[in-house]
């Protein structure tokens, strides 16, 4: 098959796109109202910018709850989101009065973050602790700028659940990392596979400590 997304001609029941970019990590994201309500959300529009600075950036289809927190307080934190927390990420994405915290809709134990005042989900076994950098809106190609927020922050500190780091590495196959493929559907990682970059380019795998 064949369609063009403007026009929408898939003639499928639903739009295959999300599907096809897929599976996307989500974005788990709890941010402070200026008042001191806590919001959680999550955005599967999200992904790691770049490591040096460490962006990392979420987008959102209208100026919702969490862009609007972020601009005024200018901190955020993205929470992992694992397949035993997947009723409560699916929860905290309905829409709740501005005055009520998903925290309590969905009765998540809040934990401190270090160096930013948004709480982290407690149960989540990976935090990022992010301050706001900036807010890009992305243009159409014929120049319309649509409802569309992409919030851009810098990792400023990251909390790891010991029992998640095997052999000196983060490993997401014990704590089946969440992501979106579509539609209502869902996958976890609970399976790996390696591949060794060429000669300098990315991780050199044969500096690794073995194991044994």
């Amino acid at each position: 098959m064949f369609y063009e997304p403007s026009k929408r001609n898939h003639g499928l029941p639903f739009s295959p796109l999300k599907a096809i970019v897929a599976p996307r990590p989500i974005g788990w994201i709890s941010s402070l109202t200026p008042e001191g309500v806590a919001n959680l959300a999550p955005y599967s529009f999200f992904n790691l910018i770049c490591e040096a600075p460490p962006l990392v950036m979420f987008s959102s289809a209208g100026h919702k709850d969490s862009a609007a927190n972020i601009e005024a307080t200018g901190e955020f934190v993205c929470n992992l989101a694992t397949l035993d927390l997947i009723d409560a990420v699916n929860l905290t994405s309905a829409p709740a009065p501005r005055d009520v915290s998903e925290f309590d809709l969905v009765g998540l134990e809040r934990a401190p973050s270090r160096l930013v005042k948004p709480p982290r989900v407690a149960a989540s076994p990976c935090a990022l602790e992010c301050v706001y950098v900036e807010t890009f809106r992305p243009k159409g190609k014929d120049g319309t700028l649509p409802d569309q927020h992409m919030i851009i922050g810098e990792i400023v500190g990251v909390y790891v659940d010991d029992a998640a780091i095997v052999d000196g590495r983060v490993d997401m196959r014990v704590m089946k990392s969440l992501a979106r493929c579509g539609y209502l559907d869902y996958s976890f990682v609970d399976e790996l596979t390696e591949r060794e970059r060429p000669p300098g380019g990315g991780m050199d795998l044969k500096a690794r400590t073995p194991k044994g």
